[in-house]
């Protein structure tokens, strides 16, 4: 609503929701790497991104869907556990091509404790990339899905609800119950990938 004579229509992806481009200016101005998480309903995507004149560039990317096709992870997707380790790829990624540093960029979700994209960003950190961030936002019992299993095992008693709640895992032949074991088994495949240095981002 005009409030005076002078009146500026927002740019488009600002009267979309989809841009704040005050947070965006003050990340660019920083001269680093942004670290950008987004999170669907199924999927994560991590992207490590520096701003051009011609366009932002994206240095490193890495999406959930990885996990499922090169490393053997059997649980949905679009969880804490799988945005941990999107991020720890990206990092890995980002760390092969030189990148160090970078600030998070969490567009304009909302930062909850235990979100998705703090998990994301921890997968990043654990990978060896610096990113100011305070980690009381970050809840590692949640990224190895203990939560998960703690939830399944109080779910086992009633078969019904059971299957239900769990069909994407069942439909794969993964316990909810054993995902912290199955998280540590993706995130050991993906580390010693990298050691070997047979993945190529």
């Amino acid at each position: 609503m005009a409030r005076s004579s002078v009146y500026r229509v927002p740019l488009r992806r600002r009267r979309e929701g989809k841009t704040d481009y005050r947070a965006r200016k003050a990340l660019i101005i920083s001269g680093k790497p942004r670290l950008v998480a987004r999170c669907s309903l199924k999927n994560i995507t991590v992207q490590i991104i520096v701003a051009k004149p011609q366009g932002d560039e994206v240095l490193a990317s890495a999406h959930s869907r990885e996990l499922v096709n090169k490393y053997g992870w059997k649980a949905p997707t679009g969880n804490v556990p799988a945005a941990y380790l999107t991020g720890l790829l990206c990092g890995l990624k980002a760390k092969e091509k030189g990148v160090g540093e970078a600030v998070l960029d969490i567009g304009l979700a909302a930062p909850t404790k235990g979100a998705r994209v703090f998990a994301a960003l921890k997968g990043v950190l654990d990978a060896g990339l610096e990113v100011p961030c305070s980690e009381e936002k970050i809840v590692v019992e949640r990224i190895e899905g203990k939560h998960i299993a703690a939830y399944g095992k109080i779910l086992s008693s009633n078969p019904e609800v059971y299957s239900a709640r769990f069909s994407k895992y069942l439909e794969n032949k993964l316990s909810p119950e054993k995902i912290p074991e199955h998280f540590a088994k993706v995130k050991t495949s993906i580390i010693n990938a990298f050691k070997k240095g047979g993945n190529k981002a």
